[in-house]
């Protein structure tokens, strides 16, 4: 894994910003920036849309920082939506920021992640289309577009991820939390499916509230206020097997530490030691000494 850490970036969601209406305190940008700074990153994720400038060149030079991906959820599987326009937006946005990854979810249309419709075959078939669609008006842009299977949004579940990757080309971001919470095993896809993941979020996740979200007596907007997420090599998720994984196969993505939270109040130096803690981790690893 050596040179692992020159391609771990942050995230703005592991100090509670997103894109969700009423998702706790949002911090302001420089608070985030300056703290990804400080837990030795150098590389972002650009957070929702809005989050940062239209350009944010200039406030991620302020921190030494370059951008990575974006952050899109859009509406793929009804027909009364089309989000080409609102992607070729956020597609133009990220070339001129120097990103290179969209990273898209399917979104059900609708506020959180605690509800969603259920799927039709006619819908399937417009999403899946969608799809590859999307991830070729990218490829136009010079852009990576990857799907992140996520919880709440349409496609969360094993049989799910499955479906897009017989159904479609379109690459995968592994997110290691929301894959496990979904119902699907990340060391799996890892292992067998590396040449389909273009983009990695690693988080871990506390094995008690992952057993009430999965069992029905916990909604996962509760369990993610409870602190279902925690830093790497504290939860459930064999993020060392993961890694060690697609190093091996010759993955060169970007890895984003990300730990959704949503944040009670302003005080971000417990989410910014919970990111320290990750990259210690991480770093660990890479000498040797772990995972």
């Amino acid at each position: 894994m050596t040179g692992l850490l020159d391609r771990v970036a942050a995230a703005p969601i592991s100090w509670g910003v997103s894109e969700v209406e009423g998702w706790g305190v949002q911090l302001p940008v420089d608070q985030v920036l300056g703290a990804i700074r400080e837990v030795g990153l150098t590389a972002t994720e650009l957070g929702p849309t809005g989050f940062l400038d239209a350009d944010p060149r200039a406030q991620l030079d302020r921190f030494g920082l370059r951008a990575v991906a974006q952050f899109l959820p859009v509406v793929i599987h009804d027909e009364t939506h089309d989000p080409r326009a609102e992607f070729d937006r956020t597609a133009t946005a990220l070339s001129v920021s120097g990103g290179t990854t969209v990273v898209l979810a399917a979104s059900t249309g609708q506020q959180g992640y605690d509800d969603r419709p259920a799927w039709t075959e006619p819908a399937w078939e417009r999403a899946l289309g969608l799809l590859d669609d999307l991830v070729a008006r990218g490829r136009d842009a010079g852009l990576d577009v990857v799907l992140h299977p996520h919880v709440g949004t349409m496609i969360e579940s094993d049989a799910e991820v499955r479906r897009v990757l017989d159904g479609s080309a379109a690459p995968l971001c592994l997110d290691t939390g929301h894959l496990l919470i979904g119902g699907s095993d990340p060391v799996r896809l890892a292992e067998q499916h590396a040449a389909r993941i273009a983009h990695v979020h690693l988080k871990d996740v506390r094995q008690d509230l992952l057993d009430r979200v999965v069992d029905g007596s916990l909604a996962y907007g509760e369990a993610v206020e409870q602190g279902i997420y925690v830093p790497l090599g504290e939860g459930a998720v064999d993020i060392g097997r993961i890694v060690e994984s697609l190093e091996q196969q010759g993955y060169s993505g970007w890895y984003a530490l990300e730990q959704d939270r949503v944040m009670a109040d302003d005080d971000a130096a417990p989410a910014t030691a919970d990111v320290r803690a990750s990259r210690g981790w991480l770093a660990a690893g890479e000498r040797g000494a772990r995972p």
